[in-house]
């Protein structure tokens, strides 16, 4: 490559040099270089400091002809081009040379321009996890067509025909974090829309949620379809059950679509909405529930048995039904589910 910038500035004609350029930048792409590198490349070609801007990632890279990375601020360039992916423009190439310009500049940054697309729609932009939020919108959002769709994912780094799971999250653990525990292995990103973090994530190890999430993580492979999964298993989420599968819901995730109003109208529900006034009694009925037999939940709870069953004989005359019996228990699942999809609809408070 230095050889090659050596023979450039030796040209005696306008008409070779631009074939040169041409040529120069065909070479990088063949190289398959990245955006740092194709920067550095071109602050050394023009013998100026080169720029590449990419607007949805929040990406600025700035090259001096020496190789260093330029970190201030950029003076007024003297000549930009935007760079142009799929007829949208998604950032802006330039050049800062304090005198002239020279005859082959505009030339250069054309190619600039357009291996810069190139490499965006090949690689994505950055291998950070924190992502612009619009265009992780765009990837989730059901009215999103598809070319779109891809595009931001491109944009964002995904690969294209990569599947892509979606994890919708609250926590206070900083969301890259969290991605990058669950997806050590790159591409994965995040942003926070509508105050849920949405993780994009190319691969996913449940096993290594952190402590103090709450996740819901869906199980299609279109994305926007996963998005809506993740979502509506985020709310049937707690405490004892902080991650939560979209598909290991089955039947239960058609309570996500009964009407709130439903719900807080149900003498069963209302029941466990007095229960959870009491932390220890709440605990109880769902660990019991999880357990799915008394014995099981006193392990959980490290009590003796007669002790839950003392708990559960109480809380069956709150409820109104034996909750021992297996239609008292499936009644009692389905209540406490019923009030989780309350309390994340309305807030802590169901009712």
């Amino acid at each position: 490559m230095d050889a090659l910038i050596v023979r450039l500035s030796q040209l005696d004609t306008e008409a070779e040099g631009a074939l040169r350029v041409v040529s120069f930048y065909d070479t990088l792409l063949r190289r398959r270089v990245d955006l740092p590198a194709l920067a550095r490349a071109s602050a050394n070609l023009a013998e100026c400091v080169a720029g590449i801007r990419l607007d949805g990632a929040g990406q600025v890279i700035r090259f001096a002809p020496d190789g260093r990375e330029v970190a201030a601020p950029p003076p007024a360039a003297s000549m930009t081009l935007p760079i142009i992916l799929d007829e949208e423009e998604i950032g802006s190439v330039w050049l800062e040379r304090t005198g002239s310009s020279r005859a082959l500049d505009e030339l250069l940054l054309d190619r600039l321009a357009l291996t810069t697309a190139a490499v965006v729609e090949r690689y994505g932009p950055a291998r950070t996890t924190m992502a612009d939020p619009a265009l992780v919108e765009l990837v989730i959002s059901p009215g999103t067509d598809a070319a779109a769709r891809d595009r931001a994912l491109r944009l964002l780094g995904f690969p294209a025909g990569l599947p892509v799971r979606v994890i919708a999250v609250r926590s206070r653990v900083p969301l890259d974090r969290i991605g990058g525990l669950i997806c050590p292995a790159r591409p994965v990103k995040a942003a926070t829309v509508a105050d849920v973090g949405v993780i994009l994530a190319a691969a996913l190890d449940s096993a290594r949620f952190p402590d103090g999430v709450r996740a819901g993580v869906g199980s299609s492979e279109r994305p926007e379809k996963s998005w809506y999964e993740a979502s509506t298993a985020l709310r049937f989420s707690s405490a004892r059950q902080p991650i939560v599968h979209y598909g290991s819901l089955g039947a239960l995730a058609l309570l996500a679509h009964v009407p709130g109003d439903a719900l807080r109208d149900n003498a069963d529900v209302g029941a466990i909405a007095v229960i959870a006034a009491s932390a220890d009694d709440l605990d109880t009925l769902e660990v019991y529930c999880g357990a799915g037999s008394l014995r099981r939940a006193a392990e959980v709870l490290h009590l003796h048995h007669s002790s839950v069953a003392r708990r559960l004989e109480q809380l069956g005359r709150t409820v109104g039904f034996e909750l021992t019996e297996p239609a008292g228990l499936l009644r009692a699942r389905l209540a406490l589910t019923a009030w989780r999809l309350l309390c994340g609809r309305d807030g802590n408070n169901a009712f």
